[in-house]
């Protein structure tokens, strides 16, 4: 006879790779592999570039799901990664969510990881890494966006998890890394001023280019007065910033990811 003790709870598990080569003029599929609940889905584009949608169709995670990505974009590729729509993180009865992504881009070519937003709900517990591997010459544009509950749902994260690890390398040399921790009181952490400040939406820019000097004007103008701010050094721009809700975030982060995709606009899932 089975102990219901002994009886685990269903999880999901999901698994997607990419790799994109550049042929016959535009960014073409090398190789797709997909598993669980992790799905890609490659909408049609008129350019050169391919535009991949990471869709995690298990609907949400919560704690002991697992979700990994592989992106590469071969020599002079020019790849934008996005998600289907925002990732929510639900209430963890135990364990944490985890999600990783590793990207690899290689020599010439472009890879920009925009995906949406990511909606942590009350008790919520997610770990999440991004490891990022660069050609001398590659560029790069990242961005990963937060909101702590949907504030007009009347909704708010005031405990729970929220772990986030990047690893960005160009040449096997590490050039950028970052740690973010909030754990316990989430409200009370995310009121003090060093943090949030009681902000409940917020996001970290990385743009890794030859040209990322260029671009850092244009940025803090964007940036105005909002909470943030915008710094570059080593050929690595990263902008930090911070808004009273989900809304307020976007109107920040869409010119801004117009400015550093040379006019180009955000994926189109964006605006579904």
């Amino acid at each position: 006879m089975t102990n219901a003790a002994d009886i685990r709870p269903q999880r999901a598990r999901g698994t997607g790779r990419l790799t994109a080569r550049f042929s016959g003029g535009r960014a073409r599929v090398s190789e797709l592999y997909q598993e669980g609940c992790g799905k890609i889905r490659l909408p049609e584009t008129f350019t050169q570039e391919m535009e991949a949608v990471l869709i995690n169709s298990s609907g949400g995670l919560t704690g002991g799901d697992r979700l990994e990505w592989e992106i590469r974009a071969e020599d002079e590729t020019f790849l934008t990664v996005t998600t289907q729509a925002c990732e929510k993180i639900y209430k963890a009865a135990e364990g944490a969510a985890e999600v990783a992504t590793h990207i690899v881009a290689g020599k010439g070519s472009r890879v920009h990881w925009l995906p949406q937003e990511t909606i942590l709900f009350d008790n919520a517990a997610l770990t999440r890494r991004l490891d990022v591997d660069l050609d001398e010459t590659a560029e790069f544009l990242g961005l990963e966006a937060c909101l702590l509950g949907r504030k007009a749902m009347g909704e708010a994260m005031n405990t729970g998890l929220f772990r986030d690890r990047w690893r960005v390398r160009r040449s096997g040399r590490l050039v950028h890394a970052e740690e973010l921790k909030l754990d316990g009181d989430i409200a009370q952490l995310t009121s003090l001023v060093p943090v949030l400040g009681g902000e409940v939406a917020f996001a970290t820019l990385l743009y890794c280019a030859a040209d990322a000097e260029a671009f850092l004007p244009k940025v803090r103008a964007i940036l105005g007065d909002a909470i943030g701010g915008a710094s570059f050094w080593q050929d690595k721009l990263v902008v930090r910033f911070a808004a009273v809700d989900g809304f307020s975030l976007r109107k920040i982060m869409i010119p801004m990811l117009s400015v550093l995709r040379k006019g180009a606009p955000v994926p189109k899932v964006w605006n579904l």
